[in-house]
């Protein structure tokens, strides 16, 4: 199972407006007809209850929207781009990975509902044709706008699996053959630690209810630290409503490695304890089992949270019903509780959108050793859309540059006749 993998997404850039005039016969010298550049597509992430696995991530980490078209003449817009959908599983995180190894990478978003659904990135807007800056000071306008970048982001995607209960334990101790015993599911089993590799899902139904329980692989001192892989199992408990804690009664020590395993979900995220537990001792069917389990079932009740602790057989089923009905009485009481919470902190409806975290304006241009530079980014994309080569466009872009405040950012900056700025790929001589 991929549960955890890096992706590079870029949405469409917008598309360029252009500088056209009308020329036909009768009408030679004709308006500004310039239009508009299409839309760069979004790209949306989507929670899909059918998919359970990251894997196809494994084979494409990149993924591209397609760019707005250009304008053209007689005011026609270029064509906007399809906005690109990526399916993920249910319980997916998705964060935001820092370029910056001392930064922490953010949580952007939790597909934790099937259909939940995110912005992730915005595609950039069309730029602007020669008709949009037409004026009543300047009827032939020769800017134009050009389209804006599309937002690129690096996430890291992280699969938590949704499941009702979550069997924890030892190695060795018995967890597929109670998941199996439950369920039907059919994990590998065999008579040595680490069988199982990867969690497994198995469905537990009854009349018009049922429960989905997933078996964690086991665990061992240190996996909080990620010794074995401790991270990659324990990254799954952390969604469950309810833990069995399922120790093999043969073994000498059963207390002492439930309280290893508690100190471990403890040490990994201090909020498992607030998870409620049930002890499983494991093979009733051991005559020896089921009498070290009626001297210690007080003490085994007081190791977890429910105070509930019960002795069965994953072999003979010895057990199982009664263990069932407990689950399924408890999960109730928490799906009410759980349930009144989400409503109360519920926004239904809105799309959500990953934005960038908040930071400080951005100035309008700045100084480069002798020379200077534009930063404004509409200035940036007309420039790059129009020809400023000519003279006439000079003018009109430096009136522009005037109106957005690009001006007197650069005066303020100690320009001056003669000196050079670049705005964009351009390069003027300021006068």
């Amino acid at each position: 199972m991929i549960d955890s993998t890096l992706i590079h997404i870029s949405a469409g850039d917008g598309g360029n407006g252009v500088v056209s005039f009308r020329r036909e016969k009768f009408a030679p010298n004709g308006g500004p007809d310039g239009g508009d550049g299409g839309d760069g597509g979004d790209i949306y992430l989507v929670a899909d209850r059918s998919l359970n696995t990251l894997q196809k991530f494994q084979y494409r980490q990149r993924f591209e929207a397609g760019s707005g078209g250009s304008g053209s003449s007689k005011k026609k817009h270029g064509a906007s781009a399809d906005d690109l959908v990526i399916t993920l599983p249910v319980g997916t995180e998705v964060w935001q990975v820092s370029s910056d190894p001392e930064v922490e990478d953010e949580l952007l978003a939790d597909l934790s509902e099937d259909g939940d659904r995110v912005l992730a990135a915005r595609g950039g807007r069309g730029g602007q044709g020669n008709v949009k800056y037409v004026t009543a000071q300047n009827q032939e306008p020769l800017l134009a706008e050009g389209g804006q970048i599309g937002v690129e982001r690096e996430l890291r995607l992280e699969l938590k699996l949704l499941a009702d209960v979550g069997i924890i334990g030892m190695p060795n101790a018995g967890k597929s053959s109670l998941l199996t015993a439950l369920t039907g599911a059919h994990p590998k089993v065999a008579e040595y630690p680490f069988t199982t590799l990867e969690p497994s899902l198995g469905v537990l139904s009854r009349r018009l209810d049922s429960i989905v329980l997933v078996e964690i692989p086991g665990l061992i001192e240190g996996a909080a630290e990620g010794i074995g892989l401790g991270h990659d199992f324990l990254r799954h408990i952390e969604r469950t409503r309810l833990l069995v804690h399922l120790v093999d009664g043969t073994e000498d020590d059963v207390q002492d490695r439930m309280d290893l395993i508690n100190a471990e979900l403890l040490a990994f995220d201090e909020k498992l304890s607030d998870t409620p537990q049930i002890a499983v001792v494991n093979k009733s069917d051991v005559a020896e089992v089921a009498d070290y389990f009626e001297l210690m079932k007080e003490d085994l009740s007081d190791k977890v949270s429910t105070r509930q602790a019960f002795c069965v057989s994953a072999a003979t089923y010895d057990g199982l019903e009664e263990l069932t009905n407990v689950l399924f009485r408890q999960l109730a009481d928490i799906r009410v509780d759980q349930e009144a919470l989400e409503q109360s902190d519920r926004d239904d409806g809105d799309v959500k959108v990953l934005r960038p975290t908040g930071r400080a304006s951005r100035p309008l241009a700045m100084a480069e050793g002798s020379s200077f530079r534009v930063l404004h980014d509409r200035a940036v994309r007309v420039a790059g859309a129009s020809d400023l080569n000519v003279y006439e466009v000079q003018l009109q872009m430096h009136k522009l540059m005037g109106r957005l405040g690009v001006v007197k950012a650069l005066e303020d900056l100690g320009v001056k006749s003669g000196d050079t700025v670049f705005v964009g790929e351009a390069e003027l001589e300021w006068n």
